[in-house]
């Protein structure tokens, strides 16, 4: 039989088992707003599983029985954190000096590549997952106390019936549907609800100019590209500027002067495209720098978030260095 026409093998376990990973790590990458922290998540569900698996009674599928240690694991290590956040949540934007940068700080909301957090999913469910991940609805997931969190994500996100939720977090169906109700208010009333669509030929274009001028380092013209009250940020550092007028003046006499030169490489973060910036090194070549997340909206740039987190690189799959 041709290949053409031979049937479609059935899944491996271990294809099974990667998919179920994906699965927990977009999970707990919504419930902490950190790649790395869901990364550890996992690894301790699926620990946690290995060792309990005697005790695995089958009353429950193996996936909800993993989704219900996974919530155990996030709730454990929210308790007594502060959330995540990005800059712009703190205090007005900063003057374009380079006094205004100040130290870096730990505990910011992070990205992630659209390959560790989406598994394989029909379009129309990939849809509400790729909404679901997206920089802005992780944020104001972050402003919900954990519990609500956990309620939103497995209603409305995986599509959980109440009487499922309720049973993974150990309450009634009641609790579970006014847990639901308070968190979708909040998500209202922070706008965070409501996602972007997909970017579109006309937004894909703007991209691509970007990039065009970025690299060339010409900041007229990447100003030109940018909505006036344009919001930019550069996590770890808490400062965040505000116009397209600071931010040109930030990339031509402030420390944004040091990305002349740089290199942009695409890759996919939060549902959407993204950038990849390397910097140029002393040493020669250019070396990792930020993962840059780019919004749009009618045509112009609305927000630039700039991770500053060469640790990223590897989880997106990108070399150390190009030369």
């Amino acid at each position: 039989m041709s290949s053409a026409t031979a049937p479609l093998s059935a899944p491996t376990a271990e294809e099974h088992l990667e998919d179920l990973r994906v699965e927990l790590t977009g999970y707990c990458y919504r419930m902490l707003g950190s790649l790395f922290d869901a990364e550890d998540a996992v690894q301790e569900t699926l620990l946690r599983a290995w060792r309990g698996w005697d005790g695995f009674d089958g009353r429950s599928s193996t996936r909800t029985w993993a989704y219900r240690i996974a919530t155990n694991v996030c709730l454990d290590l929210l308790r007594g954190r502060r959330r995540r956040a990005l800059p712009t949540d703190f205090g007005d934007p900063s003057s374009p000096l380079a006094a205004s940068l100040g130290d870096a700080e730990t505990g910011w909301l992070g990205p992630a590549p659209d390959a560790a957090v989406l598994p394989t999913a029909d379009p129309a469910e990939l849809v509400v997952l790729r909404d679901s991940v997206r920089l802005a609805f992780v944020a104001a997931l972050q402003h919900l106390p954990a519990r609500q969190r956990a309620a939103l994500i497995l209603r409305d996100v995986l599509g959980w019936h109440a009487d499922e939720v309720a049973r993974l977090l150990d309450t009634s169906v009641p609790a579970v549907n006014s847990a639901l109700q308070r968190a979708r208010a909040t998500l209202a009333d922070r706008d965070g609800g409501a996602t972007g669509p997909a970017l579109d030929e006309e937004h894909r274009d703007l991209l691509d100019r970007y990039v065009r001028v970025f690299e060339r380092y010409d900041i007229d013209a990447l100003v030109g590209l940018l909505r006036e009250d344009v919001v930019h940020s550069m996590p770890p550092y808490r400062m965040w500027l505000s116009g397209a007028a600071d931010i040109g003046r930030w990339m031509t006499s402030g420390p944004g002067s040091g990305c002349r030169g740089s290199r942009l490489l695409r890759v996919s973060a939060n549902g959407d495209p993204a950038l990849a910036q390397y910097r140029p090194d002393r040493a020669g070549g250019h070396r990792p720098f930020s993962i840059q997340l780019i919004d749009v909206a009618d045509g112009q740039i609305i927000r630039l978030t700039h991770f500053l987190e060469p640790a990223l690189f590897a989880r997106f799959g990108l070399p150390d260095r190009i030369a």
